[in-house]
Parts: C-alpha cells; structure tokens; sequence
C-alpha cells in the first residue's frame, strides 16, 4: 500500500470539479462585459468587440470615405474588426487558458470554447 494512497476522494474532486467550473464560467460571463478594440488605416476605422467576439460598434473617420474607392473602406473595415477579434482571442486566451488547463484541456481545445 502507497502510504497517503488508495481511492481519491472523490468527493474532494467533485468540489474541485464545480469550482472550476464555476470559475470558467464567470470567466467567460466577464470576457462577455469586457470591450476590446481593433484599428485599420492608422486609426480612420476603429471597431469594438466584446472578449467573446461580438461586433459592438464600428467608428468610421470621414476622411476614409471616397464614394470613388469603396473597396479601399470595405478593406479597412474588414481589418478593423479582424484586429479587434484577434485581440478578443488573446482576451480570450488570457483569461480561459489557465482554466482550461486546469479542466485537463492541457493547451488543446474543449468543446464549446473557441480556442
């Protein structure tokens, strides 16, 4: 017999269990209240999103409005929200991948989470 060994509590890992649980889940309740923003064009297009992804605003400067090049806008809005998702991901990233981890996702991906 390993002295300290035998069954693991297993009430003990329910409770860790829950508790993790209930972290992740505030945790993602947060990054759903957090902003976070993405800039194209030295800052003419600026977007918004939530830490979970949401577009929530999208600020265009007059000045990147030619009525003659629209497709030069429709890029710089494409890039303003992809910088704010990506910095959404890292937010993301940031505050989930410790309790990943702690869940025994080990760095990989769990169902449901989008990293």
């Amino acid at each position: 017999m390993i002295p300290g060994g035998g069954q693991p509590n297993m009430q003990q890992l329910l409770q860790q269990a829950q508790k993790m649980q209930q972290d992740l889940a505030a945790a993602q309740e947060e990054l759903a209240r957090t902003e976070v923003d993405g800039q194209a064009g030295g800052g003419l297009v600026r977007a918004t999103v939530t830490g979970s992804g949401e577009l929530r605003s999208l600020v265009i400067d007059p000045k990147a409005v030619d009525p003659e090049d629209t497709e030069t806008l429709a890029d710089l809005v494409v890039a303003a929200v992809q910088a704010a998702n990506e910095n959404a991901q890292a937010l993301q990233q940031e505050k989930l991948g410790p309790l990943a981890e702690g869940l025994g996702g080990g760095g990989g991906s769990i169902p449901g989470l989008p990293f």
